[in-house]
């Protein structure tokens, strides 16, 4: 069994915290059985291996996120980074790609697929295995996980189970019945239903239906045939060079809905979708999270401040105030879904972004009469790791280094830095940097366009680094 874990999101619905490069599964707002902040993916990652499937799993995810997800998961993560942002079909079809031909995985090994944010407790992935043994049972297309409703949702999907018995194709080609042979029962699949007004969800949960949390399994010959039937490439760097040109639709609209067969398995534990404020303010400990003050008149607030200045919250009850370098959102708890349509014409850069090496906030940004565009960063290296060995086209850079030491290339040559240094690094220079100690660097960029394209990364592993600055000092 493989489990690709889906990572994706615009970052809109917990801003501001959240943001196109940050979205919400990587805020470190949990925490871990040590009482250690934690991401939603660092949990579920942390819950794959206590499950000892951390071998099998890989992460889906676009070329925005990659950074940061080595920098919470370790670079020893097996990554399948998408060349745009398209839809989970083409996501989902090019990790099959890259099982199928990178990987050599057999064409009758079951894939499991999984949004990277699921908030269970850790027996959830124990039970994943259902899921094949429910394909290899009832020869259905797909298996899906059906969580056992607690309430009558109206925020959530629900899978309609069939009636009758195993086997019997229901009329709406989703086939009809049911069955309970084996110690791992199922359930065929005879439709789905949408976010259903409360006396319906009501109605559905006596007969049996089940809350759709977004996971599911098939062979991986089942996608493979449909890519072929397609003339989609089944080749991975194909399909990574067509990428583009794929259609944005959903793995739901495109497989879902035209497989014939679809099975379901019960789960009867703890399940949460954790994916606005109001959700995820349930599982924070601490109602008061950084610089802030929450007074003894205000009930059920939660403050999340990312910033140095102090918040108070004063009197009010059941809000949420989140504060970071993209923003400050006070809203009540219950209307803090609509957040993402309040902002849905916002555009603005990220402030603050998590990388492999450590992290960096913006601290200013001017654009002068002249054109000229001035952005100042603060950034930390964590000890042990390094930027990249890289140049820009576009840009100059002067570093100040406030903290710490550590290893500095430029073009070649290999010097020491520590607290009070400051290095000027003119555009098209080649240069690196290595934390012996955490580093905090000012760094003030200024160009004609300052982007975060503007890179050309030589080198990643230190080592290699090393070795190449080696090969240039010889060919002085």
């Amino acid at each position: 069994m493989k489990i690709v874990l889906l990572s994706g999101g615009s970052g809109k619905r917990l801003w501001p915290l959240s943001n196109d490069s940050r979205s919400k599964q990587f805020l470190k707002v949990l925490k871990d059985p040590a009482g250690r902040p934690e991401s939603m993916i660092q949990r579920v990652w942390r819950q794959l291996g206590d499950a000892g499937l951390q071998d099998h799993a890989y992460v889906a995810t676009g070329k925005s996120q990659v950074e940061i997800l080595y920098g919470q998961l370790g670079s020893d993560v097996r990554l399948i980074a998408e060349p745009s942002r398209r839809d989970t079909f083409p996501a989902i079809a090019l990790a099959a790609t890259h099982l199928y031909a990178m990987e050599g995985v057999s064409l009758t090994e079951t894939v499991v697929v999984m949004p990277v944010d699921p908030y269970v407790d850790g027996r959830f992935f124990a039970e994943l295995a259902k899921l094949e043994r429910a394909l290899d049972a009832s020869g259905a297309d797909l298996a899906l996980v059906g969580v056992q409703p607690t309430y009558p949702s109206e925020k959530y999907g629900y899978i309609v189970p069939g009636s009758g018995v195993a086997g019997e194709d229901g009329r709406d080609g989703k086939t009809a019945g049911a069955h309970e042979g084996g110690e791992e029962p199922f359930v065929t699949v005879r439709g789905f239903r949408e976010k259903p007004a409360k006396e319906e969800a009501e109605r559905m949960i006596a007969e049996g239906a089940l809350w759709n949390c977004g996971v599911f399994a098939f062979k991986l010959d089942f996608l493979i045939n449909i890519l072929i039937a397609h003339e989609l490439p089944i080749q991975h760097e194909e399909m990574a060079r067509r990428y583009e040109a794929l259609p944005k639709i959903s793995f739901d609209y495109e497989v879902v809905e035209k497989a014939n067969r679809i099975a379901a398995v019960r789960y009867a534990g703890d399940w949460k979708d954790l994916g606005t404020w109001n959700t995820l303010t349930e599982e924070i400990s601490e109602p008061l999270t950084g610089k802030g003050t929450i007074s003894a008149q205000t009930r059920g607030a939660h403050v999340i401040n990312e910033l140095d200045v102090p918040i108070a919250v004063l009197g009010l009850s059941d809000v949420i105030v989140a504060a970071s370098p993209d923003g400050i959102l006070v809203a009540d708890k219950a209307l803090s879904p609509m957040v993402k349509d309040l902002l849905k014409s916002a555009d603005q850069r990220p402030m603050y972004e998590e990388r492999r090496w450590g992290r960096y906030r913006v601290l200013d940004y001017a654009v002068y009469p002249d054109g000229r565009e001035v952005l100042t960063k603060r950034i930390t290296i964590a000890a042990g790791r390094n930027l990249s060995y890289q140049y820009h086209s576009l840009r100059d850079e002067v570093w100040t280094v406030m903290a710490g030491s550590g290893t500095f290339v430029l073009n070649g040559k290999i010097s020491s830095v520590a607290a009070g240094d400051v290095i000027r690094i003119p555009k098209e220079s080649m240069h690196s940097v290595r934390a012996e100690q955490d580093l905090e660097i000012i760094e003030v960029q200024s160009g004609t366009l300052l982007i975060e394209e503007d890179i050309v990364r030589l080198e990643l592993v230190w080592g290699d680094i090393m070795e190449l600055c080696e090969t240039q000092e010889g060919s002085i």
